[in-house]
């Protein structure tokens, strides 16, 4: 990112603000509020744009050589054939670029221009983001962004409480809490007091660390502690508090939002980079070639240029041989330039601005519900689509919906949520199936995603198993309830999962209602009860449970607990063992249908048990030493011999199409890694559901280590579990046979069936240590899946950075959130998704989807289309290129190296940019080796493009090669035909215009052909291009070579009827025809052994869809049954401590007041490497297996 202001000062070590003080802070030069991510101005273009564009090897390239082709006494070509087309490429550019920093230009002054109430001069008034300053109060209202990082003075909440919603920091949508000091919160809403607040706060310097800030606060003679929990950042707004002030700390670039955007990069696609490294060895080679023709015109000068002088009336005296070698070289510099001519790269650049359209305007990337189009947000990048080998995917908002639906439970023994038919059989729901009735409750919404009218029975008939299960439910949470204006209920949740579980309670007749620090208000069944609060036993991410004790009406006293299974299910009674055993196999069961389970149970409390036991966590709370550890211990001790209700199964939402998508992307081998900031069973039960993970897999390796040390052993134990070693690797030699080994086998061809790599931001931290990062990678890429969970935003970008820097591989993120904008701007490719958290990332892509579905067309066809196609141009116009310009290096042996061209200069100049750019534009634009649906259907065409298999610097030589012996074809048969012969009137025609238009005709007429067997993919527009080029050079033939254009220029065409003379010559049309063979026979030859003897899955589709043409009927795929999974917990708690102690503080409590299919498997059953491939990568197969894959190292 770019900003405004960057002016030079030492490095800041730490930051001094005083409030309301302008004059002060200005002294430290402290950045201002206003962003730049434009490039340019109205000045500074046209100078940075030019700079910027000869900075390209090619254009620097053909703007010295239209240098020289201005100098007459080595030019033999007039300079306008260079700068016409330098002059195009250049304009073309220049315009893309000012169009694209015009849009960010109007970005940047969207967010700048937007208004904030700034407290100046003691009263309030609207002010501009970009007028901000640091020291300066603002006022923030509900659902307003945050403008800058502030440090919260006071709120309208009781004890100066806040709640924000930091989607665009770190992708969550759940509220987090932010308490002011006491000393500020004092202030409350008065003007005068914030004006005259004048402290000054020493603080930590600019940095991108999220969750971390320290400082200190210094106002009225006393020193206050600052912390995270106290400062809102900006990219936050400001939810379910009426308004608050803060005090700006940092702005624009300096904070953490903009610390975290990373710079952003100029991105190249591999095409590009190889393009720049063979224009530098044609230029090389085109240098070879000069100094051979130049130390050959030394030769001949020196030899037999004296019998050649008294021809050309040349002055008296001898000319000097070297100084005429040199003045050749420059000569065969400017005409052999075409071997890479200037308009390839117009050419590249048109072909890439069609591929962008058709992204825009593809139909089935369009998605209704936003009215939504694919945006392809930078042209230059299309061709790498096809050559993807690493997906990097944010989880919340990007593959899943963000949308929490309660869908099943078990409860005492029993499922509810499924439908059963007439023979006791589960059925599939369908969207027919209408849902649960729960009309007649109050308070509740009309439509329930629980289909068993089994449970509203139970609930009808007093089960009482079934309302304790939802009580609890009811009870156990965080939940902060109000109503709103029109005086409905209203949930501001800290989890999506707590909003599902206590949503689906009050769906059932159980509704939470409100709360006190004492006191939790339900109404069961349209009656209130009140339950006193006792304890509250809040979640942490090593408890992994979260209970509450509370006493009801009748005075019993009870602890709920719910959390996950697998550290719940430690703390039943005995007596629950048959229970328990029923329990986990629904367990199994929902979580093989990819939903989030979550155990829950009870215990009834003795009076005087309890009350021991709050005395004794009352001491704890007070104690100096080993406080957390007493409490901890204390939780244990009442969290025991508990009674199991049952369970719940919460759907987090998939996107639609995700699973599909992901298994297709698998199948073209493409690997998907999820880097996400959930917490690690949220992570590893979305992997699960989209099919990332898997029961087939091997082992999941999960790295949780909290030091080097630790990290590094895990890593060590993992590779050598995945590697199936048995020595020990505390051996150094041991350790660098096995790396050695790993990298002789490529990654995966070392290993044996499906792995996948689970590891947490903590443990990445260290991982990516400069000693262990090596590690990381070694064992990830063998991995087929990798899952980093609770990952800041840097480290999303860290580890995309690592596979780039280590592994060549084209790298893909895809993200929804602001946190992901870093990671997108440091992959090959980044895909920004308009989704649940803004568009910052959709801003900071390269391309814009609307639904992660679409990724698999857009790479599956339009990136294997571009690659495809732009490999084809490429081939094609080398080869023609070779063949147009080397006749020129054969025709100097016969010429006395002079320098004279064969052709003459108007063919010269318009065969690039007339006679053959057409066709190979219609080429690289429209042709397609296969269908769009079977490009879906068979993933495994995506291959040839991880690999570069179809332009690289071997297929460069290959076209090289055939270019040169199309050249010596087309000047060696016309000179052995045309030697010592007559015409048909009896007339010699060997003159050197005759000689010219023949091979002329003959290149022209080669080329084409050549394009016609290179094209694929036939539309009325290649035939208008390829056979109307044909008529176009004939008719610009023979106009240049008329009585009419000669009248008008008779010194530029003095060839008045050669052409019409020559081509009337039935001995010319045989030389014709005999170089169109000798140069076209041998490729057809050889495409037609290859193709039957060595059939690329390419050449067989495109039999099989000849055949197709001809046999419509098609073939449907069976739907595959899913199986069941091991048992796994997933619930999404979030990353921090609960409401707890704020709930029991009495903090937070305000006072009283107011896809179809082209059957295209039936020419792959014969092909062993399909059938072994797709069996090793399906992953709905039949079956379950009953323990547990996870490898906890």
């Amino acid at each position: 990112m770019m900003f405004c202001k960057k002016k030079k000062k030492l490095l800041e070590v730490e930051r001094v603000v005083k409030a309301n003080d302008r004059d002060f802070n200005e002294t430290f030069q402290y950045a201002d509020n206003r962003i730049k991510t434009s490039k340019y101005n109205i000045l500074t273009f046209l100078p940075v744009n030019l700079f910027e564009q000869f900075q390209r090897v090619a254009n620097a390239y053909f703007l010295f050589l239209l240098i020289l082709q201005l100098i007459p006494e080595i030019s033999s070509l007039t300079w306008f054939t260079t700068i016409v087309p330098l002059v195009l490429v250049i304009s073309m550019t220049a315009v893309k670029d000012a169009t694209d920093d015009y849009f960010r230009h109007k970005s940047d002054n969207q967010v700048n221009n937007r208004q904030s109430e700034v407290l100046v001069d003691s009263k309030l008034q609207n002010e501009k983001w970009m007028n901000v300053k640091v020291g300066d109060i603002i006022k923030l209202e509900n659902n307003q962004f945050v403008a800058a990082d502030l440090l919260l003075l006071t709120s309208s909440e009781p004890h100066g409480l806040c709640y924000i919603e930091t989607a665009e920091l770190d992708g969550e949508t759940n509220l987090k809490v932010r308490q002011a000091l006491p000393v500020t919160s004092e202030l409350g809403g008065n003007i005068s007091s914030l004006a005259n607040f004048d402290g000054i706060v020493v603080c930590e310097a600019p940095n991108n660390k999220l969750d971390r800030f320290s400082g200190v606060l210094s106002w009225k003679d006393s020193k206050h502690t600052l912390g995270n929990q106290m400062i809102i950042l900006r990219g936050c707004i400001l939810r379910n508090t009426s308004w608050c002030f803060g005090m700006v700390l940092f702005a624009g670039p300096d904070t953490k939002l903009m610390q975290n955007s990373g710079k952003t990069k100029f991105k190249r696609t591999s095409i590009d980079r190889l393009m720049n490294t063979l224009v530098l060895w044609i230029f090389g080679s085109l240098v070879c070639l000069g100094i051979i023709l130049a130390i050959g015109n030394s030769v001949w000068e020196n030899e037999d240029g004296d019998k050649f002088r008294t021809f050309l009336f040349e002055q008296e005296g001898k000319k000097s041989s070297l100084l005429s070698g040199f003045l050749m070289f420059w000569s065969y510099v400017i005409i052999l330039n075409t071997l890479v001519p200037i308009s390839l790269y117009v050419s590249v650049e048109v072909i890439r601005l069609g591929h962008s359209y058709f992204i825009n305007w593809d139909r089935k990337m369009y998605y209704p519900a936003k009215a939504m189009p694919a945006e392809t947000r930078t042209t230059t990048l299309n061709e790498e689509l096809g050559q993807i080998e690493y997906i990097f995917s944010d989880k919340t908002g990007t593959l899943t919906q963000n949308i929490m639906t309660f869908k099943k439970c078990s409860i005492n023994g029993r499922i509810y949520g499924e439908v059963p038919d007439d023979l006791n059989q589960k059925k599939e729901i369908t969207e027919k199936k209408e849902p649960v009735d729960v009309s007649g409750k109050s308070q509740t919404e009309r439509k329930c995603h629980l289909y068993d009218n089994s449970l509203m029975k139970s609930i009808e008939l007093g089960d009482p198993k079934v309302h304790e299960f939802l009580r609890l439910l009811a009870l156990c949470h965080t939940v902060m309830s109000e109503e709103n204006s029109a005086g409905q209920l209203v949930y501001q949740v800290q989890s999506p999962d707590e909003g599902a579980l206590v949503t689906a309670a009050r769906k059932f007749g159980f509704i939470f209602k409100s709360r006190t620090p004492e006191t939790i208000t339900v109404e069961e069944l349209g009656t209130p009860v009140t339950y006193q609060l006792l304890a509250f036993l809040d979640f942490n991410n090593i408890r992994k449970r979260m209970s509450v004790v509370v006493r009801n009406p009748e005075g019993q006293i009870k602890l709920y607990s719910k959390g996950a299974d697998t550290i719940l299910f430690e703390k039943l009674h005995p007596s629950n063992e048959h229970l328990l055993s029923l329990t986990s196999d629904h367990l199994s069961e929902f979580a093989g249908e990819g939903l989030r389970t979550l155990a829950i149970a009870y215990r009834d409390l003795d009076d005087t048990y309890f009350r021991m036991w709050q005395k004794m966590l009352e001491d704890a709370n007070a104690a100096t030493m080993e406080r957390d550890d007493r409490i901890t211990g204390l939780y244990e001790e009442i969290e025991r011999d508990l009674m199991l209700l049952g369970a719940t199964a919460v759907e987090d939402k998939l996107q639609e199409g995700v699973i599909e998508t992901i298994t297709s992307l698998s199948l073209a081998n493409i690997k998907i890694w999820i880097l996400t900031g959930d917490k690690q069973e949220t992570a590893i039960n979305i992997g699960y559901a989209c099919n990332v993970l898997t029961d087939a897999m091997e082992a999941i390796f999960v790295i949780t280590g909290n030091t080097a040390v630790e990290v590094r052993e895990e890593l060590r134990k993992a590779k050598e579990n995945l590697l199936g070693q048995n020595t020990s690797f505390s051996n150094r030699h041991a350790v660098y046979e096995s790396k050695h080994q790993l990298e002789l086998a490529s990654g995966a061809e070392a290993v044996t069936g499906e792995y996948a790599l689970v590891i947490n931001g903590h443990s990445l931290a260290y991982a990516l240590e400069s000693d262990i990062e090596n590690d990381l990678l070694d064992l990830a890429c063998l991995c087929k899946t990798v899952v980093c969970c609770r990952m800041t935003p840097l480290q999303k970008a860290q580890v995309v950075e690592l596979v780039k820097k280590h592994r060549n591989a084209v790298t893909l993120a895809i993200g929804d959130g602001a946190n992901d904008v870093n990671m997108i701007k440091s992959a090959h490719i980044g895909i920004g998704i308009s989704g649940q958290e803004g568009m910052q990332a959709v801003l900071a892509s390269d391309y814009a989807l609307a639904q992660f579905r679409y990724l698999q067309r857009l790479l599956l066809v339009h990136g294997r289309w571009s690659y495809y196609r732009m490999c084809k141009f490429l081939c094609y116009f080398f080869y023609k290129n070779f063949a147009f310009t080397l006749v020129h290096f054969w025709f100097a042996f016969f010429c006395g190296f002079s320098a004279q061209t064969v052709y003459d200069q108007w063919f010269i100049t318009l065969f690039n940019i007339v006679y053959t750019s057409l066709p190979v534009l219609a080429m690289g634009i429209f042709d397609q080796d296969v269908s769009e649906q079977n490009s879906m259907d068979c993933p495994q065409l995506y291959e040839p493009g991880q690999l570069n298999l179809l332009f690289n610097k071997r297929r460069f030589f290959i076209c090289a090669a055939h270019g040169i012996y199309t050249s010596i074809a087309l000047f060696f048969i016309p000179f052995g035909a045309f030697y010592n012969v007559a015409g048909e009137d009896g007339q010699h025609i060997a003159d050197y215009q005759s000689f010219a238009v023949t091979m002329a005709t003959s290149l022209v007429i080669v080329v084409s052909v050549q394009i016609a067997l290179d094209t694929s993919y036939w539309t009325v527009v290649n035939h208008v291009f390829i056979w109307g080029s044909i008529a176009t050079y004939f008719s610009i033939l023979l106009a240049m070579h008329s009585n009419g254009i000669f009248g008008i220029f008779p010194h530029q065409f003095p060839f008045v009827g050669n052409a019409w003379h020559s081509l009337s010559q039935k001995f010319v049309w045989l030389v014709v025809l005999l170089i169109v063979v000798v140069t076209i026979m041998p490729v057809v030859a050889f495409r037609f052994l290859r193709m039957c003897l060595h059939p690329t899955l390419s050449d067989q589709i495109r039999w099989w869809q000849k055949a197709q043409r001809k046999e419509r009927s098609l073939r449907s795929r069976r739907p595959q049954n899913r199986k069941l999974s091991t048992r796994r917990s997933g619930y999404a708690f979030a990353h921090q401590e609960g409401y707890g102690e704020l709930i029991t503080s009495g903090k937070n409590m305000r006072a009283k007041g107011p896809a179809t299919t082209s059957g295209l498997e039936k020419i792959l059953y014969n092909n062993p490497s399909w059938i072994e491939n797709l069996c090793k990568k399906t992953t709905d197969t039949v079956g379950s297996l009953s323990h547990d894959k996870t490898v906890k190292l």
